[in-house]
């Protein structure tokens, strides 16, 4: 996703790396870069003119400070990291500002209306702003409105029986006629928001925006709702606008944005039409439905990852509690494969490997080809550990040659796997103890294991200048320093806690 806008600003970066000023004959360079890019990424060509004039515009003529101050730490700043800077801001401005919020007026029922082409993913869209409207404590209703496509009414039926939603179908009624009678439905059930999933076209025409029309007329929806496919890039322009011209649009649904979208329609629809993104379609599964962050999208193509949105997803997840638990207790050492194929369980309901991997900011020269994630690694690992007896999971150092065969057997991977595996979970465990002991900065390095824990190596994405290091990114790029995250007083209460286990178990092995 978004390889290509990556990697034209890549370029840029490298282009400018070393140069102490920004010039007019060096700008253009580095703005011919970025226009190539994002015409490629199917940018919207009005969008990528007005986009690379503000850029220009900002650059030329500001006075860049090599040294600068940022929450309290003192960081050297190159005129190429002004630069990325002042796209980072753009981007936002271009794609924002964030705004989720949905009207659903306070009446006895409010209305939500999805609209778009078929193939645009508007059903399955539906049922999964159900599932985020069941989270936030509405009680939604899906309204099965499109009576043309072949088996449309099952597919929302079925869907709606899997999140425990009722469905609202009327298959002798007109398409206004049923949005119109499920409102009365909802309300004698119980329900205060309806979602009404309407007919698609393969293309625009007169006949489906007439219907949309006496849809609106006759429920008066607090939101109009377009689902548009990523993977089309500036066409969707023209779809929104030709939607909007006809029926006042309220907010935009990209979906298939995991897939082998270039981010054009992301960063042109919203310049274009001035109606936000309110949603973004992240996967299959009908979890998969995120609030657009203009921001996060704006880190994850320059290459810094999205610190931010993979937090809201590990939030929801894990218990808060717990999580703190288990983050204490690994710090202090006592770290075991149990714990290990928990963490593995969690990742796996984050999402696709790909996607958590993307939003680490490890890779500001991209994801390198050996670290590409493999989500069956983790299928893989959970097999191998489901092998192993309690006793085995609790002292992985008990495991000998003839275990290590029986466990092989048993999870149908090779004595070599096995192996493989038992090293990265030492290496882990040394990691979570080298935080605890906050002597993280040596070990890294020593630490190959853990940075090919999923199958990759990551060897070439973190240096030791790297914001995930401590220095500091570019001036308002995200930091993912090493931080004060607890009090010194708690910090140096585990420390003396780690001390003390340390010379327990040196007590353990002399006897």
């Amino acid at each position: 996703m978004l390889e290509i806008l990556s990697k034209g600003f890549r370029d840029v970066r490298s282009h400018l790396q070393g140069m102490r000023t920004i010039t007019e004959e060096n700008l253009s360079d580095a703005l011919q870069m970025i226009r190539v890019s994002l015409l490629e990424a199917d940018v919207e060509f009005r969008v990528a003119g007005a986009f690379l004039d503000r850029v220009k515009e900002k650059a030329l003529g500001d006075i860049v400070l090599t040294r600068v101050k940022h929450k309290e730490k003192k960081l050297r700043v190159s005129p190429g990291d002004h630069f990325i800077k002042l796209c980072h801001d753009e981007l936002i401005r271009l794609m924002g500002p964030e705004d989720s919020s949905l009207t659903l007026r306070t009446r006895p029922v409010s209305s939500i209306m999805m609209v778009g082409l078929q193939g645009s993913g508007k059903t399955t869209t539906a049922a999964k702003l159900a599932k985020y409207l069941s989270r936030t404590g509405k009680y939604p209703m899906l309204v099965a409105a499109d009576v043309y496509r072949p088996a449309a009414v099952q597919q929302l039926v079925k869907l709606g029986s899997d999140l425990g939603v009722p469905v609202f179908t009327d298959g002798g009624a007109s398409p206004p006629e049923i949005c119109g009678r499920s409102l009365e439905d909802a309300y004698r059930k119980g329900c205060n928001v309806t979602i009404f999933d309407t007919a698609g076209r393969l293309t625009i025409d007169e006949p489906l925006m007439d219907e949309l029309r006496l849809i609106q007329e006759k429920t008066a929806p607090d939101d109009i709702l377009l689902v548009c496919d990523a993977m089309i890039g500036q066409e969707s322009v023209n779809i929104a606008n030709a939607f909007n011209e006809r029926i006042k649009l309220t907010g935009f649904i990209l979906t298939k944005l995991d897939g082998d979208a270039r981010g054009g329609a992301a960063i042109s629809i919203k310049e274009a039409t001035g109606v936000p993104i309110k949603f973004v379609g992240m996967g299959e599964g009908l979890d998969r439905l995120e609030e657009f962050r203009p921001d996060g999208l704006a880190s994850r193509i320059l290459g810094f990852g999205d610190v931010v949105g993979l937090v809201k997803d590990f939030e929801e997840v894990v218990d808060e509690k717990k999580a703190e638990e288990d983050a204490l207790r690994m710090l202090q050492g006592q770290f075991d494969l149990s714990d290990f194929l928990n963490q593995i369980k969690t990742i796996k309901k984050m999402g696709p490997l790909q996607d958590v991997v993307e939003k680490l900011p490890f890779f500001s020269g991209g994801i390198p080809d050996a670290a590409k994630t493999d989500d069956y690694e983790l299928v893989r690992m959970e097999s191998m550990i489901s092998s192993m007896t309690p006793a085995e999971r609790r002292r992985p150092e008990i495991i000998d040659e003839s275990r290590v065969r029986r466990i092989a057997q048993g999870s149908g991977r090779k004595e070599s796997e096995v192996k493989e595996l038992l090293g990265k979970f030492k290496d882990m465990r040394d990691l979570m103890f080298a935080m605890g002991g906050g002597k993280l900065r040596g070990r890294w390095k020593r630490m190959k294991g853990v940075r090919n824990l999923f199958g990759g190596g990551l060897d070439g994405g973190i240096g030791a200048d790297h914001p995930m290091m401590g220095s500091g990114g570019p001036l308002g790029m995200p930091e993912v320093g090493r931080g004060k995250v607890v009090s010194r007083k708690a910090l140096e209460k585990r420390r003396k806690k780690s001390k003390e286990a340390k010379k327990a178990r040196k007590k353990a092995r002399k006897r």
